[in-house]
């Protein structure tokens, strides 16, 4: 067996987990390539960058006093656990990333939890112990509690520590700053406590595969973990899929990771990490196995999806203004590219010729449609609606376990929301003039209510949520208190008009701005919708009146991004997303025959 560790980091969202494998790849000496930009390597995608989160699972590996260490890094929101059960299966044991101010977070335990599991070894990496407000050894209680309360065995909750400053580079085991050097003791503590992969080389090959990436040279590239045999370049391999079919396939081209980089290579032993082409049809889950002697590996399982919504091909007075792709073949294509690639994503037809796409959550949609209007897509969105299941002949819905930390101050107005919202209130505990929340919330009453909740809270809390379990619809649902502000004229919005509209409530778009008839341009401060003339210029006469040229105020309009946007939006409207624009529109654009429509009871 070769010398190889595999090691997945888990870490709640922005706890340092990225900043540690740039220090771990850089103070390896690894070869990190021409394309490597100063900071944050592992978060290559735009997305990732700007809102400081991993979505994507990545592969890395270096080489540490002549031991290979695979490094996996798993994104950290309970929204992408689709790829975290993945790519856990590829690890002999996980880091688990801890903030020394904020000690282990909800989604760390969402991690965690399928980590343990899954019989893997943890190692607890104490991070940002530079932090004046660090509290190591609180933290450490802490995560111990997390351990005995996800029902880890004596054995597994004695882990060992290490503490480190990732930003710095530093590491060491105990928390004084002054004595660390460098993060070789995350490397030592790798090699001391993660066991070596299990698996022999000698018996029949077994390959699973836990993730496909598409390349234009090579076609869709495999990378997955031999459990048992060796692989050779240019062999022949048994593909067996998700139903047990078996067909032969010759792979073309077989790769281990150096770095950040795959690399060509002629063998690979039970234990690595390999990426692998050559088999056209393969699928995330499935195994490719020996040829005489298949034998195939569980299928993975995943938690099945929560929330849908329905895509359809965009049909404003603007479409094909602004997108490259808009045609429903174009777009069709794109999502079954995408279901390639996320386990976790369902796309089905829908039946007014849009496709019905479900997901973890909101995020996980959003993030999708964010990537598919960076790709040039146009593309419209309904609102987000939960999967409700039929159990035992009740009608369930999902719902969602909340965690909130808040100051004591604002914890009165969040406690009497969420409580509206069927929200049971589980555990409220006070340290230092924070309030820690533990709510159970069907996941349709958090609909809309992240972008409340900031507001509430001042900026100043923290929301976190996991899926908890199916439990019956407690109905009685309130929908919107307000109603929307509707362009009443396609044209060019004009300051007069704005002025005039802006008492109504809140605006959405500013002056010179191109709208639609039947565009949502505000949220009424009252229910029910108005239409509104935004467009409305000043007539202008040769007689000067009294108050011309007097400063009237505008109030600077709310710019909604994708996610406010769905957060925001009736069952009777509709998110236009296009590479330029994120536009609301009513889904009958015309007033009158949205009226005629209503008075039939027709929606």
């Amino acid at each position: 067996m070769q010398n190889i560790r595999n090691v997945a980091i888990i870490a709640h969202v922005d706890h340092g987990k990225t900043t540690l494998v740039d220090a771990l790849l850089r103070q390896s000496k690894t070869q990190l390539g021409k394309e490597v930009t100063d900071d944050l390597i592992m978060d290559s995608n735009d997305l990732e960058r700007e809102r400081g989160i991993t979505i994507f699972s990545k592969n890395a590996s270096v080489e540490w006093q002549g031991t290979k260490i695979n490094i996996i890094d798993t994104p950290g929101h309970a929204d992408f656990g689709g790829e975290v059960e993945r790519v856990l299966k590829m690890a002999d044991g996980c880091l688990l990333l801890v903030d020394a101010k904020e000690g282990p977070m909800p989604q760390t335990r969402f991690v965690l939890k399928k980590a343990l599991e899954m019989g893997l070894k943890i190692i607890v990496v104490v991070n940002k112990i530079d932090k004046p407000e660090a509290l190591p050894d609180y933290v450490i209680d802490k995560t111990l509690d997390l351990f005995i309360e996800l029902g880890a065995n004596e054995e597994v909750s004695d882990f060992p520590i290490v503490f480190a400053s990732a930003k710095k580079g530093l590491a060491g085991n105990t928390a004084d700053l002054s004595k660390m050097q460098d993060i070789n003791p995350i490397f030592e503590a790798i090699l001391k406590h993660i066991p070596l992969p299990t698996g022999n080389k000698d018996n029949p090959l077994q390959v699973l595969v836990t993730s496909i990436v598409y390349d234009n040279f090579k076609g869709r590239i495999a990378t997955g973990r031999i459990y048992n045999g060796v692989l050779k370049n240019k062999q022949e391999v048994m593909h067996i899929n998700r139903l047990g079919q078996m067909k032969k396939n010759r792979l073309m081209s077989l790769m281990t990771y150096s770095g950040l980089v795959r690399t060509e290579t002629d063998s690979a032993e039970a234990g690595d990490i390999v990426a692998l082409a050559g088999i056209p049809d393969i699928n995330i889950g499935e195994t490719i196995a020996d040829v005489e002697n298949p034998q195939a590996l569980p299928l993975l399982d995943i938690e099945e999806p929560t929330v849908k919504m329905t895509f359809t091909v965009n049909d404003s007075p603007f479409a094909g203004q602004e997108g490259d792709y808009s045609t429903s073949r174009q777009i069709n294509e794109r999502l079954k590219k995408e279901l390639e690639t996320d386990m976790a994503l369902k796309v089905e037809d829908g039946t007014d010729g849009g496709w019905v796409v479900s997901g973890r959550g909101e995020l996980h949609l959003a993030i999708l449609i964010e990537r598919m209007r960076r790709e040039g897509y146009e593309l419209q969105v309904s609102r987000p609606q939960v999967i409700d299941k039929i159990i035992d002949g009740t009608k369930t819905t999902p719902y969602e376990k909340v965690y909130i930390e808040v100051p004591e101050a604002y914890s009165g107005s969040v406690i009497q929301k969420l409580g509206s919202r069927h929200g049971e209130i589980q555990e409220m505990r006070m340290d230092s003039g924070i309030v820690y929340l533990e709510f159970v919330i069907p996941t349709r009453g958090l609909f809309g209510y992240r972008s409340e909740f900031m507001t509430d809270s001042h900026g100043l809390g923290i929301i976190n949520t996991n899926f908890h379990k199916y439990l019956p619809d407690p109905g009685n649902w309130r929908e919107r208190e307000q109603g929307s502000l509707v362009a009443h004229e396609t044209g060019t919005t004009n300051l007069y008009g704005l002025v005039n509209v802006q008492d109504r409530g809140v605006l959405f778009v500013g002056p010179a701005v191109e709208v639609y008839k039947g565009q949502v341009v505000g949220q009424n401060s009252r229910s029910g919708d108005i239409s509104v003339n935004v467009c409305k210029t000043k007539q202008l006469s040769n007689m000067r009146s009294k108050g011309d040229g007097g400063a009237e105020h505008f109030n600077t309009p709310r710019m909604m991004d994708l996610e406010d946007a769905l957060e925001y939006i009736g069952d009777d409207e509709l998110v236009e997303v296009t590479p330029k624009s994120i536009r609301l529109r009513k889904i009958i654009l015309d007033e009158n025959a949205q009226r005629r429509l209503a008075k039939t009871g027709i929606k």
